[in-house]
């Protein structure tokens, strides 16, 4: 189960439990069970005695819970914790066995003093690399405060219950029983849905902070990039972002990033916010702006009003807003997201184990997840509106190579079918012929580029016929002082390495914009 490498490993983080665990195991005969039992006994073989493997019952089988000998602390696992989720099962076993989680002060004591009784359920697949976030601010949270627990299922080995709960996206939270959430969420995040109270505080702490010298909006390659570059020049720097990591987080597989031959977007955003931490910058996450208002004068205070009713005040600001994944726009598909209508395939592949499905988009994203898909669904039908795929020429191959895959080339996506509960099917008209055709399917896929979050600059800064932030060879917008980087402008190529060079290169100018005002300027702008 675990190689000789992963194994020493382990042994390695297990030294860090100062409180004896006990694995309580729900096995029978069959072989996922069998495979379960023998990872429990390969951690509990080089804990040194730390970790104790047992048998209990529970519903779900296999599965198992970590709880702290003589405690009421505990974290269940319904299915075999691999893949995206090893890093859960380890985090698990070190914060039941006493060693202190990576948590706020003030966040902990936040958990411990939510009141009442809750009982999370989400489900994940294995392959999605954003069920993990949930997972593990959950499995924090109980282990914080007792009165919460928690148990984290594997959709794809539990599909009968998967089925009747008509669970379709990855990951889905029940609390007591009742949807709570869906996509990734932080402790934060999940602590804001639960604490009603918490919107209301953070606001009240953002009203009375100083004016910044810049102000970045965003927390993806580019904002983090253009807070790191304004904080190293020793100016007041803030940075909000309605989620520090943007677009990264849903991001599988980066081998383009130079010098790095292989990452993943979680481990780069992660990394990109330790970065930011490491200066002093003032973070202000799950903060998503509402409104831009300009200086009165040359030289005046930005305000950025947030959606909370705060506002932030700045010199000069960095707008690295990022993009989200472009809808079809078409009748079905709101109300069928993460009912069949999905973004992620390899979030929620296999949730669609030996179903139909589409793949809308024959770019790189598109064929790629058509590629991938076909390992796991029964079939899959790739439409692109052009009248060629337009994804490199190796990915093609492949995907011509799949015996299960049917490519439609020169058609339009009209209409997303389904019964009040689920999709079960698409239309689409064929643009040579104007004739229209219906896929029955269980899962559709939406692979058909990004959109530019700018909707709120709309009436303040010159946006492109897309959407987009005009900017010039500095990252200068139309107005004097506000700056802009990354995938929200015009600046083509919308690469990760690209995003980080152009943040960089706003805060550079912002820094240069700063130096350059006139001394009564600087002092009014101070005031």
């Amino acid at each position: 189960m675990l190689d000789a490498s992963l194994k020493a490993q382990l042994k390695g983080y297990l030294a860090n439990i100062t409180q004896p665990v006990e694995l309580v195991a729900s096995l029978d005969d069959g072989p996922k069970s069998r495979e379960l039992g023998e990872l429990l006994d390969q951690i509990a073989e080089v804990s040194d005695g730390k970790v104790t493997v047992t048998r209990g019952a529970d519903a779900r089988t296999p599965s198992f819970a970590i709880v702290r000998k003589g405690s009421d602390v505990s974290v269940r696992f319904a299915g075999i914790p691999l893949g995206h989720e090893f890093t859960s099962l380890v985090l698990a076993l070190l914060q039941v066995g006493g060693h202190p989680p990576r948590v706020e002060p003030e966040v902990i004591e936040q958990i411990r003093g939510l009141e009442g009784d809750f009982q999370f359920e989400t489900y994940f697949s294995l392959s999605c690399q954003n069920c993990p976030d949930v997972v593990q601010a959950l499995n924090v949270m109980s282990v914080i405060n007792p009165r919460i627990r928690h148990v984290s299922i594997d959709g794809a080995l539990f599909q009968d219950e998967v089925e009747q709960r008509k669970v379709m996206a990855v990951p889905t939270v029940l609390l007591n029983g009742e949807p709570f959430a869906q996509g990734r969420m932080t402790v934060e995040q999940i602590l804001a849905k639960l604490d009603t109270g918490a919107v209301a505080r953070a606001a009240e702490k953002i009203k009375a902070k100083d004016a910044f010298d810049v102000l970045v909006i965003g927390g993806g390659p580019a904002g983090a990039a253009a807070a790191i570059y304004a904080a190293r020049k020793g100016i007041r720097t803030g940075l909000a972002a309605e989620r520090f990591g943007g677009q990264v987080l849903d991001t599988m597989a980066i081998e383009n990033f130079i010098s790095v031959p292989h990452t993943e977007g979680p481990k780069l955003a992660a990394g990109l916010e330790q970065h930011v931490k490491d200066y002093d910058v003032d973070v202000m996450n799950l903060q998503k702006a509402a409104k831009l208002i300009p200086a009165r004068t040359e030289g005046g205070l930005i305000e950025v009003q947030l959606e909370n009713g705060a506002s932030l005040k700045s010199k000069t600001v960095i707008l690295a807003t990022g993009a989200r994944w472009r809808q079809m726009n078409v009748p079905g598909e709101d109300e069928y997201r993460n009912k069949g209508v999905a973004y992620c395939p390899h979030c929620d592949g296999p949730l669609f184990k030996g179903k139909r499905v589409a793949v809308i988009g024959g770019g790189n994203s598109g064929v790629e997840a058509a590629i991938d898909l076909a390992g796991i669904v029964a079939h899959v039908t790739l439409i692109e509106f052009d009248s060629q795929l337009r994804a490199d020429a190796v990915l093609q191959r492949k995907l011509a190579s799949l015996p299960n895959v049917a490519i439609v080339t020169s058609a339009l996506t009209t209409e997303v079918h389904g019964d009040g509960e689920k999709v079960t099917g698409l239309t689409y008209k064929d643009r040579n012929s104007d004739a229209v055709h219906r896929v029955d399917l269980e899962g559709i896929f939406v692979q058909i580029g990004l959109v530019p979050n700018t909707e709120w600059l709309k009436g303040s800064v010159a946006l492109s016929p897309r959407g987009e932030i005009e900017t010039d060879f500095r990252g200068a917008t139309s107005i004097p002082g506000v700056f802009a980087g990354g995938d929200a402008t015009t600046t083509p190529y919308k690469q990760i390495v690209i995003a980080m060079g152009e943040g960089s290169k706003a805060a550079l100018s912002a820094f240069d914009y700063l130096i350059r005002l006139p001394a009564a300027d600087a002092e009014q702008a101070a005031a």
